[in-house]
């Protein structure tokens, strides 16, 4: 599992945006039992919260122990530091979950890890979001920005989630999932904290001792028109049973 938001979890934590409850009603709408759910790649913890308000205990690793520092605390989240193994109980799992992160994994090691730590019929959700759209002269720069600016900074997983992940392996036996969409109003300043958390553009910032992010929004800050503005994510949604009787 790569490790790309550990220098920069303050401003993950501050500024990714949350999703929505369709989302998580959707998947909790297939979970046969609420005891024990693992959120795999936490990060800032905003999935292991809402976790916590179904099930009796949420299991939430990542390889980062500064995005764990950031996480959001309560007395039925575990969090630890480790990758796509575990010292979990086999069969103890109700739902796996991995939020914008999956791409990342050794997808081979985590797909041994759910089989073995899934009870009978458990859910495995993965989701994620790719890129944002405001307005269509406000669209155009931030795809120009995307593709052309940092577009060589992006890892090779990043195509995973330019396919929706449609293209991961998914060895389970899959759950049709809807797409869905989420919206937030921000402030052009989230606008620009959102964009400087991408990956891409730390890589940029580190190989080029400058901010690209700062260049985009001086093309953006003449078409925002308003204190606050609709941001649109497209948010897709892997989902499938464990381990099935």
């Amino acid at each position: 599992m790569k490790d790309l938001f550990s220098e920069h979890s303050a401003l993950y934590s501050l500024f990714r945006p949350t999703y929505p409850a369709t989302l998580y009603d959707f998947i909790f709408s297939y979970v046969k039992k609420f005891d024990v759910a693992w959120d795999c790649g936490t990060g800032n913890g905003q999935s292991a919260r809402v976790l916590s308000t179904k099930f009796k205990n949420v299991l939430a690793t990542d390889i980062s122990a500064k995005q764990i520092k950031q996480a959001y605390k309560a007395d039925t989240i575990f969090y630890s530091v480790c990758g796509e193994k575990t010292s979990f109980g086999d069969r103890s799992i109700d739902l796996v979950t991995v939020s914008q992160a999956v791409h990342w994994f050794d997808l081979e090691t985590f797909y041994q890890e759910v089989n073995r730590v899934a009870k009978p019929n458990a859910v495995l959700a993965v989701w994620g979001y790719s890129l944002l759209s405001i307005h269509p002269e406000m669209d155009l720069l931030i795809q120009d920005f995307y593709k052309n600016i940092v577009g060589s900074y992006w890892d090779k997983e990043r195509h995973f989630i330019d396919k929706h992940y449609k293209t991961i392996p998914f060895p389970f036996e899959e759950i049709a999932a809807p797409t869905f969409e989420f919206h937030v109003d921000w402030p052009i300043k989230q606008l620009a904290g959102y964009l400087t958390t991408w990956s891409a553009v730390r890589k940029y910032m580190e190989a080029n001792k400058t901010n690209p992010v700062e260049k985009l929004m001086e093309g953006i800050t003449p078409l925002w028109n308003q204190d606050s503005m609709r941001v649109t994510f497209p948010l897709f949604l892997r989902m499938g049973r464990v381990n099935p009787e």
